[in-house]
């Protein structure tokens, strides 16, 4: 970053994510969610000894969690000296980013070249569009959700309002013909969020204000409005979870529970394993979320999807998947990492409402995921209540799509949910917590106002160009499952 574009305050690139093991997305942090008491409770109960005077507060976790806490020992934060010490509602936005992370395309920028530099920039995840080359102000963006609407309408799976029908069949056409389809003519099926700028001398709480009312991304200026640098809420959670220590008010919360700070929402979107991959794509692009669950018959977590999977269709060698089941795209999904990092690899997506929210966002942070999903677990004390009841869950059938499409070649041999690692160890899903939740809370808690989220999530639902989508609102008053 320029370090002449905030003379006021020290600008530099933000620290690194921790780095962990390809299991490492169900880590705990055991520094804030047991004392030495609580684990001499455990080990005389292990023993068969009367267990401990001090054993009448509430454990944190179930054995279950133990377990797994036992099988991932926590890595160590990556904290940056220079936070040390400070109190982060003095730190600057600037800080934070890097000029490295904005990368430009023009409205006249083809489809495909925006597509291939989205790829490329794994720091920010978007692409920055203007209006032409010389200028420098923002007009709109081009992500993974943008991505997965127009590999919708290209192929012909998307169902399209009636007044956008004539676009859709024209974009298919173009892309079968292979003809040059520009930023510009995509504009109406893309999903529109709020452009939020802010100077990078200005400092976290504004950022945090607006993180915390559904804004996922910000993007940060000089005093010459020219962009500098992208602030994302994954970028900041990180920075809360490697620098917290330093900050008291965020640091205590940590070693408290989901189920008492009282964060998320029980209204949760999610597949049936053995649905078609397309069922998922179209789910989100119709809801305007950048992930949904996938789960089995019973309702078990067995993965997750997210729009950022699309970069696994980009080519059209991998089309074929869209025909094919979602737990059947995982397994592949699974495969290339495993591929990649030379060891088996099952990122885990879900928390359960015992978990301490050290443990939840240590799991956003590792899997680099905006939710986790909830799911139910037995109650770690006799006295507890019990795990709340499942909340109004938008399942899509399982069912053969009846859209039109043109793709052609052979099927990959299914991949049951049963054979998933994830269907032996989650539980059943009953809500879900987003990083829009947690830094509301942390806004809250630091005594700020930021507004109600939903009226993002509501204007990203609103902007999605299709017709035919199971809204959330239909499901808000019941707990019937939509199979």
């Amino acid at each position: 970053m320029d370090p002449a574009a905030f003379p006021p305050k020290e600008t530099s690139i933000s620290p690194p994510p921790p780095q962990r093991s390809s299991s490492s997305s169900s880590l705990h942090k055991s520094g804030h969610i047991a004392n030495h008491s609580h684990r001499s409770s455990f080990a005389e109960s292990f023993r068969g000894v009367p267990p401990s005077p001090r054993s009448h507060r509430h454990p944190s976790f179930t054995q279950a969690a133990l377990q797994d806490l036992l099988n991932h020992p926590p890595a160590p934060r990556h904290q940056n000296p220079r936070f040390a010490g400070r109190d982060w509602r003095d730190i600057a936005i600037g800080e934070l980013v890097s000029k490295d992370d904005v990368k430009w395309a023009e409205m006249d920028t083809s489809v495909e070249d925006a597509s291939m530099a989205l790829l490329k920039n794994t720091s920010s995840n978007v692409v920055v569009i203007r209006e032409n080359a010389t200028s420098t102000v923002p007009i709109s963006t081009f992500d993974y959700s943008d991505l997965n609407a127009y590999l919708l309408a290209v192929v012909g799976l998307a169902h399209p309002s009636d007044e956008l029908v004539e676009l859709y069949d024209d974009l298919a056409k173009k892309a079968l013909a292979r003809t040059r389809i520009p930023l510009r003519t995509i504009q109406p099926i893309c999903r529109k969020e709020s452009l939020i700028t802010l100077l990078g001398d200005e400092d976290l709480t504004k950022a945090i204000e607006v993180f915390g009312s559904g804004v996922h991304r910000i993007f940060v200026t000089n005093h010459n409005a020219e962009v500098v640098g992208i602030l994302s809420q994954l970028k900041l959670m990180e920075f809360f979870w490697n620098e917290g220590v330093n900050f008291r008010v965020i640091d205590e919360l940590y070693p408290r529970l989901m189920r008492d700070l009282g964060v998320g929402s029980q209204q949760t979107l999610a597949v049936n394993a053995d649905s078609p991959l397309t069922e998922a794509l179209n789910l989100m692009s119709q809801e305007g979320v950048s992930s949904v669950a996938v789960v089995d018959n019973g309702l078990n977590v067995v993965g997750n999807i997210s729009t950022a999977d699309v970069r696994h269709l980009t080519n059209a060698a991998s089309l074929p998947l869209l025909q094919n089941s979602c737990m059947h795209f995982i397994s592949v999904i699974l495969t290339e990492r495993g591929v990649e990092k030379g060891k088996d690899s099952f990122p885990v997506f879900y928390v359960n409402p015992y978990s301490s929210l050290a443990h939840t966002v240590a799991k956003l942070v590792a899997t680099h995921s905006h939710r986790m999903w909830v799911v139910e677990s037995a109650s770690p004390s006799p006295s507890a209540p019990g795990t709340p009841s499942l909340g109004p869950t938008v399942l899509m059938p399982n069912t053969p799509s009846s859209s039109q499409t043109s793709l052609t070649g052979g099927h990959f041999q299914s991949v049951p949910a049963s054979s998933m690692p994830g269907s032996h160890i989650s539980g059943r899903l009953i809500g879900v917590v987003t990083l829009t939740d947690i830094l509301n809370l942390f806004a809250r808690a630091s005594g700020l106002n930021p507004s109600d989220p939903s009226e993002q999530r509501a204007r990203r639902r609103r902007s999605s160009s299709c017709s035919v989508r199971p809204s959330l609102d239909s499901a808000r008053a019941s707990i019937d499952i939509r199979r």
